[in-house]
């Protein structure tokens, strides 16, 4: 499991002309799948997404993480994150987990995340050819992998 996760002032997704997710302050995350990602995988992620201090305190220092300041989320799939380019020009997905893989622990990374920042998050569609607008603020764009936890 990998994501890319971008502070932004402002996040929307939109499928089919029509806005399905909208955020002001927050963290936009662009969630990848494999298929051997794990319960703990998740837990791991979700732990380290919450309490990830790069908002800032009162002195303008990245000190504070979304669940200090009560922010707000929004998760989007995105198998491209795991392309593999090593071998000619066309990236290969390979190792991006299958829907009927990536569905079900797409669902519960959402809850695990809910579950650990006391707070709906909001979602593009899995699969769903979307639209992504952000504000990145900062900017701040983080790469947390799960395999690198140990």
């Amino acid at each position: 499991m990998k994501v890319v996760i971008q502070r932004v002032s402002q996040a929307s997704v939109t499928i089919e002309d029509k806005k399905v997710a909208s955020i002001k302050s927050g963290l936009l995350i662009l969630l990848g799948i494999v298929e051997d990602d794990t319960d703990d995988d998740i837990k791991w992620l979700s732990n380290k997404i919450v309490n990830l201090r790069v908002f800032g305190d009162k002195n303008g220092i990245m000190n504070t993480s979304i669940k200090d300041i009560d922010g707000n989320v929004i998760v989007v799939s995105q198998f491209t994150l795991h392309a593999s380019t090593k071998k000619g020009n066309r990236p290969s997905y390979i190792k991006a987990a299958k829907p009927d893989i990536a569905i079900p622990i797409y669902e519960c990374f959402i809850n695990q995340l809910e579950t650990d920042l006391g707070k709906k998050v909001q979602v593009g569609r899995f699969g769903a050819d979307m639209k992504v607008e952000l504000l990145n603020d900062g900017p701040v764009t983080i790469i947390i992998d799960a395999k690198d936890k140990i």
